[in-house]
C-alpha cells in the first residue's frame, strides 16, 4: 500500500488524462487528497463534497468505475488518434505517458478512505467525527481498465468503435452557439414501440444500415400527415443503432448556413452521423431553402462521407406555396414554380406517413392496449378510441398514444 502523498503526486502528475482533473469525480477527489494537510474544517468539507459527487453519479459502490469512466470518455491526443485508428503513429513518449497515466488511476482508485484518514495530518483531533464519516467501495474499473496488460489496446479499441470524448459518452447532440452540444436526456422511444407504417418505417431504416455498412444511401425526406410518426421514427433509428457507431446531431433551420462549421466538427470522426431537420418549411419569402440546396447538393462544403441528412415536413415539396405565387410580375414564373418544387428532388428519397384511415388507427389502438395490459371489450375501446380522434381533430399515431394514456391514467 502506498501513501496518499504519493496518490497526490501521482494525480497532480498526470499528463494525457489531465482533462479528467476537470471533471467532477476527480476533481472532487484531487481536492479531497489536497486537504490532507489543511484544517479539519477544510478537510471534513472536501471529503463530504467527494462523497456527494459520487452518489449523484451513482457509484459510492464503486470509485473504481466512475475514476475510469471519466478517464475512458476523456478526450486527448491518444483518444484522438486511436479513434482513428492511428494509436501506433504516436511518439513512444506519449505512448509511455499513457501508460503511467493508466497505471496513476489504478493506484488512486484503489486508496481505502481508511488509508486517506489515516494519514491525514490532525486525524487524531477528529476524534469520533472520522467514525461517522461516509465510506466508499473501490468496487470494479470498466472492462477497458480491468486488465493490467493489454489497457492500451482495451481502451484503442473502445476509441475505434465509438469515438472519444463527448461522441463517446452521449449518441445525440444538437447544434448551438456554434458547436456540438450533447442532449443529456434524448427520447428513448424505441421502433418496437412504435405502432403500424411498417412499410415506410422500414424503409428508413434499410436506408440506415445500408449507411452504416458503407453501402450506397440516399438523404431521406419523411413527409406526411402531423402526427403520423415521422420525428419518432428517426429518433428510434438512433436509439437502436447507437452502439454501432450512429450518432444523430439536429440542426435548426435557421442554422444551415453554418452547415460547413458543423461538417468541419465530425467529418474526422469515424462514426456515422444522421443530421436531423424536424419540421422542415418554407415560406415563398424565406429564402433559406437555397442553404438546405446547397447542403443538400451543390455547396462547395460536400456531405461528409459519414454522415446523412434526414429531414421532416408535413409538406411534401417543403415550401408553402399560395395561389398568389403563381400570379404577379415575374417573367419566368414558371421557373420560379420549379425552383420552389426542386428542393424535396434534391432529397434522394422521399417516404410518405399518411395520416391512417379508421381501420388502420384501430388497429394502432389495439396494438397498444394490448401492450399495456389494457381489459376492455373490443367495441368499447375503439368507440371510445374513434370518439377521441374526433374530438382532437383527426386520427393519428399519435392520437391513439394519447387516448391510451388518458384511458391508463
Amino acid at each position: 500500500m502506498y501513501s496518499t502523498k504519493e496518490a497526490v503526486l501521482l494525480m497532480s502528475s498526470l499528463s494525457i488524462y489531465k482533462g479528467i482533473l476537470n471533471r467532477s469525480v476527480a476533481k472532487s477527489y484531487y481536492r479531497l487528497l489536497s486537504a490532507l494537510d489543511r484544517d479539519i474544517f477544510e478537510f471534513c468539507n472536501a471529503w463530504g463534497e467527494f462523497f456527494a459527487v459520487l452518489c449523484d453519479k451513482e457509484c459510492s459502490e464503486s470509485f473504481a468505475k466512475a475514476l475510469t469512466e471519466t478517464a475512458l470518455f476523456d478526450e486527448n491526443a491518444f483518444s484522438r488518434a486511436a479513434s482513428q485508428g492511428m494509436e501506433k503513429t504516436l511518439p513512444s513518449s506519449v505512448l509511455n505517458a499513457v501508460r503511467r497515466d493508466v497505471y496513476a488511476i489504478r493506484k488512486l482508485y484503489s486508496l481505502s478512505p481508511e488509508t486517506i484518514l489515516n494519514d491525514y495530518k490532525y486525524r487524531d483531533e477528529l476524534g469520533s467525527i472520522a467514525e461517522n464519516l461516509p465510506r466508499w467501495k473501490t468496487g470494479l474499473p470498466v472492462s477497458e481498465f480491468s486488465d493490467e496488460e493489454d489497457t492500451l489496446d482495451r481502451l484503442a479499441e473502445f476509441y475505434k468503435k465509438n469515438g472519444c470524448g463527448i461522441f463517446a459518452r452521449y449518441r445525440a447532440f444538437i447544434w448551438r452557439d456554434g458547436d456540438v452540444q450533447p442532449v443529456l436526456h434524448p427520447d428513448n422511444i424505441q421502433l418496437s414501440s412504435l405502432k403500424g407504417y411498417d412499410i415506410p418505417r422500414n424503409t428508413v431504416v434499410k436506408n440506415t444500415l445500408a449507411f452504416m455498412k458503407n453501402i450506397e444511401s440516399n438523404n431521406c425526406l419523411l413527409y406526411g400527415d402531423r402526427g403520423t410518426g415521422k420525428s419518432s421514427t428517426i429518433k428510434a433509428i438512433l436509439n437502436e443503432y447507437y452502439k454501432d457507431g450512429l450518432r444523430m446531431v439536429e440542426v435548426p433551420k435557421d442554422r444551415l448556413a453554418e452547415f460547413p462549421l458543423l461538417v468541419d466538427k465530425i467529418a474526422a470522426i469515424p462514426l456515422k452521423f444522421i443530421i436531423f431537420i424536424d419540421d422542415l418549411s418554407f415560406s415563398g419569402e424565406d429564402k433559406s431553402y437555397a442553404q438546405l440546396k446547397a447542403v443538400l447538393e451543390g455547396g462547395l462544403a460536400a456531405r461528409p462521407e459519414n454522415t446523412l441528412i434526414y429531414a421532416t415536413s408535413n409538406r411534401r415539396h417543403i415550401i408553402k406555396e399560395n395561389f398568389s405565387d403563381r400570379e404577379g410580375d415575374d417573367m419566368h414564373r414558371n421557373d420560379s414554380i420549379q425552383e420552389s418544387l426542386s428542393l424535396s428532388d434534391r432529397f434522394g428519397m422521399s417516404v410518405n406517413f399518411s395520416k391512417p384511415d379508421k381501420e388502420q388507427y384501430l388497429e394502432i389502438v389495439m396494438s397498444l392496449a394490448k401492450e399495456c395490459h389494457i381489459e376492455m371489450g373490443i367495441e368499447e375501446l375503439c368507440a371510445k378510441a374513434e370518439k377521441w380522434a374526433i374530438q382532437r381533430g383527426g386520427r393519428s399515431p399519435r392520437a391513439a398514444k394519447q387516448f391510451i394514456s388518458f384511458i391508463r391514467s
